[in-house]
């Protein structure tokens, strides 16, 4: 088992963020990690050891407690460096329990704990660990990037010790990581004895430095006169407004918080005004402990409460803008959206194949659920397929669609009129990329008509009634994907499933191996990736159905990395239960080994049999499946449904899906609930399936 100690080279490197994205990239790379902040750091005694906390709540690890800060001094004090040291080997041992690999990160230097790099230097070489150095080049040049690095190497024991690596964080945009690692090895006549290979740089992203409305509320102490969407809005831009509403106009932007004196009743009218145009502003924040005149107060309602957080600070303008000028860019505990970005920004730009090998072949081969989330983007690029989202002007659609073109996920094709999908772009501080394609439906319309009549000969369909279903933008994309113009569709933000569903059975029709459409839900749990099936679209299937239901979801899991062991769920296991809703899922299991021999299938079996390996061994001691399952088939909708909702919401568990198997060209249906990364994992899984009909 291998260990890395994250050391920090000075001051503000991110170490949290850097530790923890370097456990996630190694999460990706299929391995199983596990994690330690041996020494609890933090600004107060009452607050949780941010990296344990973000650790748990985020990455789902079993995180030791770290030991607290007062009672490593007092060791300190006496001499018992020894004994502090059994007790920080104990915290590892406790970590390291059933892993691939353990990330271990070091104090932070603080002026007040001079004694940090000693006791670093002594945790690294008690655990004997890899140490990969943790810098910031945001204000150093190369050449001082290359003098820290040769100081912590001469700290840590010159060539004797192992040294993985270094990380650099908050890189300047635009500058080459090649060419920096080159100017920093050739700046150190140490670093190139040691041939110290750069991890990572990455990148300076001022976006994930905003912090919520509400911790600018509570830094301030802000006294809340509408909290509207304090929670969910984040602060991008601060605009302190001095000057006359003409010559601010262009600071009312997404993400804006706007501060101004609470007697200016020209700036309230004009944040309302911007706010009532669909501008989502950070906040207002009114100054000087003063409140606009009621009347104003009262034009401004709908405003007020459509939203818009609205605080007063009792101080001045200029004191309040001092003041946040000093506020922590560190992410707040319970802040666990920012920091899930910040850990997936980081990961995305360190090299965890370099790593990887250092590593070794894991014990058990498994995708946890970062490792899944990776090969699908991964998959989905080298597809590079074209996917039309019919629901072009729906903002989070707009933003999944930017997301997608800029990192290469998929090409896609937005329907809807391109002035109004700009106004939605600009109004959500959207950069619509160059190139994307935008379809207005009432310009490209007439020429479906005909195609469509041919399709649907058979139920006699009339050119009229064929221009009338295609005022759907929804039909217009499913026919672009039956003439082959687009690789999927994927809709369903503002459009019901069956909206979605039903065209696709018109025109695109089942492929021709599949009986029936159904679909799958892919189950992120803390430690690996289910596949439920089906829990969206079959009522109550027969056992030949529920039978095919179970082969296509044991092919949708291999096709996207995840070992088939599927398990045909009932509320009886083996031959101990009788009825006619278990004779079902008996006879299904039957013909859907008989179908596909080469598959691991069994049943029928309860979810805990199938699930916890302890229930497996006591009630089916010689099933292949029980207790391991990967695939679980439930016997009809209601169960389905039923079940993968109670798992989402009761264990928080993130479902990607449903994804639709079965049809001869991808089409997949959204929550109307669905977040915006929900849509990019739908583009990519579409996206995937598009290439795995073109090879079969």
């Amino acid at each position: 088992m291998q260990t890395f100690f994250l050391a920090p080279t000075g001051f503000e490197a991110g170490l949290t963020s850097v530790s923890l994205g370097l456990v996630r990239a190694l999460e990706q790379a299929g391995l199983k990690v596990g994690f330690v902040k041996p020494v609890a750091q933090g600004s107060h005694s009452s607050e949780p050891e941010r990296s344990t906390h973000f650790a748990r709540a985020i990455c789902h690890l079993s995180a030791p407690e770290p030991l607290p800060m007062e009672h490593v001094e007092h060791l300190l004090s006496q001499g018992e460096i020894d004994q502090l040291m059994e007790e920080i080997v104990r915290l590892y041992q406790e970590a390291a329990q059933n892993v691939d690999v353990v990330v271990v990160e070091g104090l932070v230097p603080d002026q007040k704990q001079v004694y940090s790099t000693y006791l670093n230097t002594k945790i690294a070489r008690n655990l004997q660990a890899q140490t990969i150095f943790v810098g910031a080049a945001d204000r150093l040049a190369t050449h001082e990037i290359a003098e820290q690095l040769e100081m912590n190497i001469q700290a840590f024991g010159g060539s004797v010790r192992p040294f993985a690596g270094y990380i650099l964080n908050r890189v300047p945009r635009g500058v080459r990581a090649e060419e920096m690692a080159q100017e920093i090895l050739e700046a150190g006549s140490m670093l190139q004895h040691q041939r110290l290979p750069m991890i990572g740089a990455v990148p300076h992203e001022p976006d994930l430095l905003a912090p919520r409305t509400l911790d600018v509320a509570n830094y301030l102490r802000a006294r809340l006169l509408f909290a509207g969407q304090i929670t969910r809005r984040r602060v991008r831009s601060m605009a302190v407004t001095a000057r006359t509403v003409p010559n601010i106009v262009h600071l009312f932007k997404p993400g804006a918080l706007i501060i101004t004196p609470g007697d200016r009743e020209d700036i309230v009218l004009a944040t309302s005004m911007a706010t009532m145009n669909g501008v989502p502003l950070a906040g207002l924040l009114l100054t000087c402990d003063a409140l606009p005149d009621p009347r104003i107060q009262q034009l401004c309602h709908q405003a007020f409460t459509s939203g818009l957080p609205v605080m007063s600070s009792e101080y001045n303008t200029f004191e309040t803008t001092s003041y946040l000028s000093n506020m922590s860019r560190q992410v707040p505990a319970d802040d666990t959206e920012r920091m899930e970005r910040v850990i997936d920004f980081v990961a995305e730009h360190l090299d965890a194949a370099a790593l990887r090998l250092r590593v070794g072949e894991p014990r058990e081969r498994r995708l946890p659920p970062p490792a899944f989330r990776y090969q699908l983007m991964e998959k989905a690029r080298a597809a590079g397929k074209r996917i039309v989202l019919p629901e072009g002007n729906e903002p989070r659609t707009v933003r999944a669609a930017a997301i997608c073109h800029e990192k290469g996920i998929a090409r896609c094709v937005l329907i809807g009129q391109r002035a109004e999908i700009e106004q939605v772009a600009q109004a959500q501080d959207i950069t619509l990329p160059e190139g994307i394609e935008i379809v207005d439906p009432n310009e490209v319309r007439g020429r479906y008509v005909g195609p469509m009549v041919e399709l649907r000969k058979g139920k006699g369909l009339t050119p009229p009634v064929a221009e009338q279903q295609l005022e759907d933008n929804v039909v217009l994309g499913t026919m672009m994907l039956a003439l082959g113009e687009v690789d999927g569709l994927v809709s369903g933000a503002v459009h019901t499933t069956a909206n979605t569903i039903r065209p696709a059975l018109q025109l695109i029709k089942t492929a021709p191996e599949a009986k029936l459409v159904s679909s799958v839900f892919f189950m992120l749990m803390p430690d690996q990736v289910l596949v439920y099936g089906d829990c969206a679209v079959n009522p109550d299937p027969t056992a030949e159905e529920l039978a095919d239901i179970a082969i296509q979801s044991a092919d949708s899991a291999a096709a996207f990395g995840i070992p088939p062991r599927v398990a045909m769920i009932s509320y009886s296991t083996g031959s101990s239960g009788t009825g006619s809703d278990v004779e079902k899922v008996r006879a299904a299991t039957r013909l859907a080994r008989e179908k596909r021999p080469d598959l691991v299938i069994d049943g029928p079996m309860q979810y805990d049999a199938a699930s916890v390996e302890s229930v497996g061994r006591q009630k089916a001691p010689d099933s292949p499946v029980a207790g391991r399952a990967t695939v679980f088939v439930f016997p009809d909708l209601n169960t389905g449904n039923t079940t993968y909702k109670a798992v989402q919401r009761s264990a928080n568990v993130v479902s990607v899906g449903p994804m639709l198997q079965g049809l001869r060209k991808p089409v997949n249906d959204l929550s109307r609930g669905a977040l915006v990364d929900d849509i990019v994992y739908t583009i990519a899984l579409t996206a995937i399936q598009a290439q795995q009909i073109v090879r079969s």
